[in-house]
């Protein structure tokens, strides 16, 4: 490498930080730009399995492979699939499974921790991007213009604010809204909940609605009401104006289902969130211009149906921080990365947007059970 690049990443979540992490361990340091306040800011979301060849190479290539594995969850890899009436059409307990759970806040909390004081940068929301005539990048926030830097990294997200300067495109609506709730100390309060979600994932869908849930750490449960209906279709249709309104809307649009799942959202906490599901073209990509990238969501948002946006966007930062590294010039590595980045991202775009669309369906169910059988299948294959 020539010289050494100034480095900003804007977004402190997974993909921003892995980079951040790589690049500091190969001595190279970045400034975290992050809008959040500070670490506990808002919650970071549920429960995520991270996968071999991709969020765990990229933990290897961190240096935190130890740390990761004191947090994870190698017993809550399972799978259980049932149908409206609560009988059970498909149970993988996955016990030997590599794919160990993570929750968000312990992943962002390990590599917060792994990186030195003052790299992230907190309570920054980027305003502005712009280039001067050296060529040079500055970013505008609320305090003022941070800057120069050769290389802005867009990690910020769904609605980055870096991705207009590279792309015309923006995340398109899936047709699909979560409605987020969450259960606390299930073990102990709600062992038949506890019981019904198990060690890991628990779906039901029928009548064009679903439920799934999650185990999280700390004995809680993560759990989403899906719906296929335009985007403002909640806020006309639900009270929210408390949680105790938003608790029996929802229970009264699963009303059929067994008495389990409107229990499961019967007991659920005071917090709920509705998150419309947004997805970037498949093969969305831009030409390259000098000083700018995208990493994870601001490059290509996909729906969560494939499981790999976490993964993706942390083998995102990986590969760039191993470019900018072993290539001589700092520029061509990072076009190298791009390139690498489209190609290696479309089947997972394509899989993602493929399960949206057949998600909640006529045929649904039918289709979530084949997909369960044929990704066991494969596994097993896989052993051999």
């Amino acid at each position: 490498m020539t010289r050494i690049p100034r480095i900003a990443i804007v977004g402190g979540g997974p993909a921003g930080l892995t980079l951040a992490r790589i690049l500091h361990v190969s001595g190279i340091q970045a400034a975290v730009f992050e809008r959040d306040a500070d670490p506990d800011e808002r919650p970071q979301g549920g429960t995520l399995d991270l996968h071999e060849g991709s969020g765990l190479l990229a933990m290897e290539r961190a240096g935190l492979t130890a740390e990761i594995t004191a947090v994870a969850r190698y017993d809550d890899q399972g799978t259980r699939l049932l149908n409206k009436a609560g009988e059970l059409l498909f149970e993988d307990l996955d016990e030997d499974g590599n794919r160990p759970e993570v929750d968000r806040t312990e992943l962002r909390a390990v590599l917060l921790a792994s990186l030195p004081d003052g790299a992230v940068r907190w309570g920054c929301t980027v305003r502005e991007a712009f280039e001067t005539s050296d060529g040079a990048w500055h970013l505008r926030f609320d305090h003022g213009v941070e800057g120069p830097f050769d290389l802005v990294v867009g990690a910020d997200g769904t609605w980055s604010r870096i991705r207009p300067l590279l792309s015309p495109y923006a995340p398109q609506y899936s047709g699909l809204t979560f409605v987020e709730f969450g259960l606390d100390d299930v073990d102990r309060r709600h062992s038949a909940l506890a019981k019904l979600v198990g060690h890991g994932k628990m779906s039901v869908e029928a009548d064009g609605k679903a439920i799934i849930a999650q185990r999280n750490g700390n004995a809680h449960i993560r759990g989403y009401a899906i719906f296929r209906v335009p985007t403002d279709w909640v806020e006309k249709r639900f009270d929210l104006s408390t949680p105790s309104a938003i608790r029996e809307a929802l229970k009264r649009q699963f009303h059929g289902f067994a008495k389990d799942f409107i229990d499961l959202i019967g007991a659920s906490n005071d917090h709920f969130a509705v998150r419309p599901i947004y997805a970037l073209p498949v093969g969305h990509c831009w030409t390259h211009r000098r000083g700018l990238t995208l990493l994870g969501d601001a490059a290509h948002v996909m729906s969560p149906f494939g499981g790999d946006g976490v993964n993706n966007a942390m083998l995102d930062a990986a590969e760039l921080a191993r470019l900018l590294v072993e290539r001589e010039r700092w520029t061509e590595a990072v076009s190298e990365f791009e390139t690498l980045m489209f190609a290696r991202t479309v089947e997972s775009a394509h899989g993602a947007a493929e399960a949206a669309a057949t998600q909640l369906s006529h045929d649904g169910e039918a289709l979530a059970l084949e997909m369960f059988r044929s990704h066991l299948a494969e596994a097993s294959r896989s052993e051999y």
